[in-house]
């Protein structure tokens, strides 16, 4: 759990605050299935999606899959990708899938939402707004409110399917969109049960750096930094953007950095459009991430369950286990032996599959 903060200099505007944020070198400053169309659904064609199979991960045959659209609250359209369980019939428990930060739908998100849909949900897995193959401009941006909405604007589609009991909808999120997931279903009262898999609070880790190690000065001169970055990017009418994400790491590095490259960077989980996989987000991104803290009503999530997972050795487990105390009953944190951060990423062994089941099926 590392956290890098140096003071900002005059020559020097990508220095303050170096953090790498779900495994993205982060310089937080200036650096055929048979089913009901809902009635938000958009063409997929106006999105142009790509109709090959381009997942980080094998294509179930105990699935059908394909690719839909619709719009959030917001009027920007996402691109998802649809899991039903092949011979399913009558109405069936639902489960929306988003992250990790900076990820696509045709990584992480994608692999948990397949594996789920083997087990008899109807699941969709997302792209955020502003990333992917989702719409939004400009490119790579990202919100606490409109990614949370993102989440809800999920649980809109699914829920007009005529194959999924909307009483029955449940959302997993991984990583940075654990918080996200968090978020909104304190709000989202049709959501059921949710999950949060290996998770970051990610208003929290730009605003304070890991470990909460940022002091009120250095927050003061990112915050100047970033809010004068908003001239330059108006004066040349297009944002400036962070270094790429996920390069291969320097000698020394934290151990967590290695781990996202050995995902985002190489082919195990590398994916062209994702934001971790040699792109990066605008230099301003962490703006309204500093101001808005995500989890200020965790405990509104109560009566429905939250089940959060984490690696024993995840760099990222104090998030959870902070979140934890913070939720009101129904609530479960479980550890897993062994396993890092990026481990529950992709590694079949580890993520407990069948505990997710269980926890579904139970509150679903």
């Amino acid at each position: 759990m590392n956290t890098y903060a140096e003071p900002v200099t005059n020559n020097s505007r990508r220095t303050l605050l170096k953090m790498t944020v779900l495994g993205i070198a982060v310089t937080s400053v200036l650096s055929a299935i048979t089913l009901a169309t809902p009635v938000n659904a958009e063409p997929s064609a106006q999105l142009q999606l790509v109709s090959e199979w381009d997942k980080t991960f094998a294509k179930s045959d105990k699935v059908d899959h394909r690719k839909v659209t619709f719009k959030n609250r917001y009027g920007i359209t996402l691109a998802a990708d649809l899991y039903v369980p092949k011979n399913s019939s009558g109405k069936q428990a639902a489960i929306v899938v988003g992250g990790p930060f900076g990820a696509v739908k045709e990584q992480s998100s994608g692999l948990y939402a397949q594996i789920m849909a083997e087990r008899g949900f109807i699941t969709l897995a997302f792209d955020p707004s502003y990333t992917g193959e989702s719409g939004g401009e400009p490119r790579n941006v990202a919100s606490p409110d409109i990614n949370t909405e993102d989440f809800s604007a999920a649980v809109d589609f699914i829920g007009l399917l005529q194959n999924v009991d909307r009483e029955r909808i449940g959302i997993i999120g991984i990583c940075g969109w654990g918080g996200m997931a968090l978020n909104a279903v304190a709000a989202d009262k049709r959501v059921k049960a949710v999950v949060a898999s290996t998770m970051y609070d990610m208003t929290r880790v730009m605003s304070r750096g890991y470990n909460d190690s940022v002091t009120p000065e250095q927050r003061a001169q990112t915050l100047e930094q970033l809010s004068r970055q908003r001239w330059e990017d108006a004066a040349n009418v297009k944002p400036a953007y962070q270094p790429d994400y996920n390069t291969p790491p320097e000698d020394g590095a934290p151990q967590f950095m290695v781990d996202y490259h050995d995902y985002y960077g190489t082919p195990r989980g590398y994916h062209k459009r994702a934001v971790n996989s040699g792109n990066a987000w605008t230099l301003t991104t962490p703006l309204s991430f500093m101001n808005m803290p995500i989890l200020s009503y965790i405990d509104e999530i109560s009566p429905r369950p939250i089940l959060f997972v984490h690696g024993e050795k995840a760099h990222s487990r104090y998030f959870a286990e902070t979140a934890y105390a913070a939720a009101a009953q129904p609530k479960e944190l479980m550890i897993i032996e062994g396993a890092s951060h990026v481990d529950l990423y992709d590694q079949v062994d580890k993520i407990p599959f069948d505990k997710l089941t269980d926890f579904f099926r139970k509150n679903l």
